[in-house]
This record gives C-alpha cells, structure tokens and sequence, in this order.
C-alpha cells in the first residue's frame, strides 16, 4: 500500500493529508513546516511520495528536507504535467490551489461540464469543460465582503457572516450579512445557469458551510478538494516516472 502525503499552503496555514491508498487517514494543520519538522512526521508516517502546492511560495524548508531525503517530492506548478489542460492565457498567474480544485472535481467527474466553487478569503468560480481547464472569475469572500463594508464606510459596523440569515434583514447587521450571503449564492447560480443545469457544481473552501445550504438546487460540497486534485496530479507522477 502507498503512502502519499498533500500539502496544502494557502494564505494562514498550511495543511497536510496522508493518504494511504485512496483514503485520506490523517490531517494536519500547521503555519510552517521546518526542516526540524520532518523527523517527527517521517517518526509516524513512511513516505513513497509527497506534493506541495502553495499560493504563497513555492519554497518550503519542510519540503527541501524531504527532497534531501530522496523521498519523490513535486512542487506544483504551471509547468506540472496535469490530466487536464490550462486555457488560461496567463497560467503563471493561475493559483495552484485553483488547479489543484479544478483536477479534484475532475477526477470526482470526468465527463461532466464542471464548475468548481471555493469559498474561502476569496471566492474562486473556475469552469472545466472537455478535460480542459477554460478560466474562472475571483471575488471577494465572506468575510472580506463584510469586513471593506465596514472598513470603507463610516458607520456601517464589523458584522460576522455566521449567525441569524434571511432574505431580507431588518437590522443593519441581518442586512450586511444577508448581502455577503445572497451575493455570493447569486453568483454561483448565475454561473451554473450559464453552464446549463446538466452541469456539475463542487464547492470546497473553509466558508463553504455558510453558503451551500442555501443554494436552489443539489450541489456536491467536498472539503478536501484541493487534496483529491493534489494526489490525482502526484500518483500520475510516479506512475510515469516508475522505474
């Protein structure tokens, strides 16, 4: 059985999933990963293979070490050979954590015109259709929403987006975050609506709760996205370099 590590690095953490086989058995979440680090995690788990995707750098003390140690390890990038094509014009600039999402939902439906939805800092809306990758949009998530609401005006106050939602508020606060909320399930049926309504929709992200029990139809919410992109993009890997 092979045991294959994904590393997630986004904005504040960074977050580690142990596969073994096709099964995730353990997570892990840090904010760093030190070269110190790698003997306590290679004490508990024997690696064939490791990944690391980050939005924020692509180097990594952590991960150096576990080259050093002659333990396959890829960096995702642009340039990593993937089971889906970019048509991005600007791919050096597309977020790996997008890519990684985008291979995820993939690989969960291969034949299907997808739209991967990841709700987190940002809201990322990416489109999949015909094994390619076409593009996607970027918008503010919910809390970012909320928060330039009350940083950019004078008397609108610093609201939460968990707590009493509705249509419609009916206080200031109800209001804001109604705004946050509805804005962003608007979005993601708009875009669907283009898509058309045979198309699948995933949706991922650390702020995908607030969100998906609210949408009009049945869409399929996966929090380890990234993970399942990252170990699909991995295991092709030393499967074509085997031997």
């Amino acid at each position: 059985m092979s045991l294959l590590l994904t590393i997630d690095r986004g904005n504040s953490a960074l977050k580690l999933a142990l596969w073994r086989d096709d099964a995730i058995v353990a997570h892990r979440q840090c904010h760093q990963l030190s070269a110190g680090d790698i003997g306590s995690l290679l004490a508990d788990w024997k690696l064939d293979g490791v990944i690391y995707s980050s939005v924020v750098d692509d180097t990594c003390e952590g991960v150096e070490a576990l080259r050093q140690l002659g333990i396959p390890t890829i960096t995702l990038t642009c340039d990593t050979e993937l089971p889906i094509s970019i048509g991005y014009i600007t791919p050096h600039t597309l977020g790996r954590d997008r890519i990684a999402a985008a291979v995820g939902a993939w690989s969960l439906h291969p034949h299907s015109h997808l739209l991967v939805v990841d709700i987190g800092t940002a809201v990322t809306y990416d489109v999949v259709r015909d094994n390619c990758f076409e593009g996607g949009n970027i918008a503010p998530g919910p809390w970012m929403r909320l928060e330039s609401l009350h940083r950019l005006t004078a008397r609108l106050p610093q609201v939460d987006p968990e707590g009493d939602y509705r249509l419609w508020g009916d206080t200031t606060a109800t209001a804001m975050r109604a705004g946050s909320i509805n804005g962003i399930i608007a979005e993601i049926e708009y875009y669907r609506a283009h898509l058309g309504p045979e198309s699948q929709v995933v949706i991922t992200g650390g702020d995908s709760y607030l969100v998906t029990p609210h949408l009009k139809f049945r869409a399929e919410c996966e929090p380890d996205l990234v993970h399942i992109g990252l170990k699909e993009i991995l295991t092709r890997h030393l499967a074509n370099n085997a031997g």
